[in-house]
């Protein structure tokens, strides 16, 4: 593997077939393709890595237009009325190699409400050979009348078993093998963003001393807590043990771990455990992503009755994991949580 390139770059899909989790868009759009009714406007819209511009660059090169006709713009850095005045000159150029010219703007939300006015008067009659595609990560920032005149494509963020799945396969083209348990741990970090998890992965694979990523090698790298913390906090919430629950969230703080990944763990964990006491049929499908010692404490404390790590725990955990972000102790809200679930009667 070449330390110079990227691996969201060197793996980024390069056709309709390579796209992962957008069929809804992407049979669409081949459908537009095969009928020769291509629309002179469209909007890509999602959070962030969800492959918005490379989607875009593949219909570009799908409808045959080449590179020297494909023109990318970044409205972060190029947002003023003289950066679209300009455009708006050079759309009625004719394409060089191509049938159309294609212009993709990206982060379209960030441009100027002058460069909004400016723009939406050539998409309303743009020349019969230029095709815009703009892609947002804010929508919702977008004037109606920009989205009206637009085919709106929304991007869905990829599945934590399709993440799973592709830097899995990523990995093994690199020479490298994932720990499954490693793989779904990089899954719930992306949070939906096929480039971060690529961007793990490369990290992974560099620091990897062997030929398996463990899951505390991922864990490591993203300020994750290792297996055995999270299971001591479990177990501290389960057997009423205030100090070692906090004390565990306190080995968390001190290796400056990343609290929002970690509540989020403890969440996904408190949940399967709800989940096991009501659906005791499912118990396979629920407990098939986590590790065999992680299954095996899960049921455990499903079958603890009472315990106090029940619906009303989980309400608490939620609201912690919400206040994380908002405090710079962001560990408070999760100790706090901590206290009442093991003080509660």
């Amino acid at each position: 593997m070449s330390e110079h390139v990227a691996l969201y770059r060197k793996h980024r899909p390069t056709s309709f077939n390579d796209v992962r989790d957008q069929d809804h868009i992407v049979k669409v759009l081949e459908g537009a393709i095969a009928k020769n009714t291509i629309p002179h406007a469209i909007l890509f819209s999602g959070t962030r890595g969800t492959g918005k511009t490379t989607l875009a660059r593949i219909f570009a090169k799908e409808i045959g237009v080449s590179d020297v006709d494909l023109y990318e713009i970044d409205a972060a850095s190029n947002r003023g009325i003289d950066d679209i005045r300009e455009l708006r000159e050079a759309v009625h150029t004719l394409p060089y190699e191509s049938e159309r010219k294609v212009y993709i703007i990206d982060e379209v939300h960030m441009l100027t409400k002058e460069a909004f006015n400016a723009l939406l008067k050539t998409l309303e009659e743009p020349p019969s050979h230029v095709i815009f595609i703009l892609a947002t990560t804010e929508e919702e920032k977008l004037l109606d009348t920009i989205l009206s005149r637009c085919q709106v494509f929304r991007m869905h963020s990829p599945s934590r078993p399709v993440l799973s799945k592709i830097v899995t396969d990523i990995a093994k083209k690199e020479g490298f093998t994932l720990n499954p348990a490693a793989a779904d741990l990089i899954a719930i970090a992306a949070d939906g963003s096929f480039r971060d998890a690529l961007g793990v992965t490369q990290k992974v694979i560099l620091s990897s001393g062997d030929e398996i990523g463990t899951a505390d090698e991922v864990a490591e790298i993203i300020g994750a807590p290792k297996s055995s913390i999270m299971a001591d906090l479990l177990d501290g919430l389960n057997e009423k043990d205030v100090e070692k629950a906090l004390t565990a969230i306190g080995t968390v703080v001190d290796s400056h771990g990343d609290m929002k990944i970690f509540t989020r763990l403890l969440l996904e964990r408190v949940r399967a455990v709800m989940l096991l006491r009501n659906m005791p049929g499912k118990e396979a499908t629920l407990l098939s992503q986590f590790s065999e010692a992680d299954q095996t404490q899960l049921k455990t404390i499903a079958d603890t009755t009472p315990s106090p790590i029940n619906s009303h725990a989980l309400m608490h955990l939620l609201t912690a994991a919400e206040g994380a972000g908002k405090t710079q102790l962001s560990h408070l809200p999760l100790e706090m949580a901590v206290i009442d679930i093991c003080n509660k009667e």
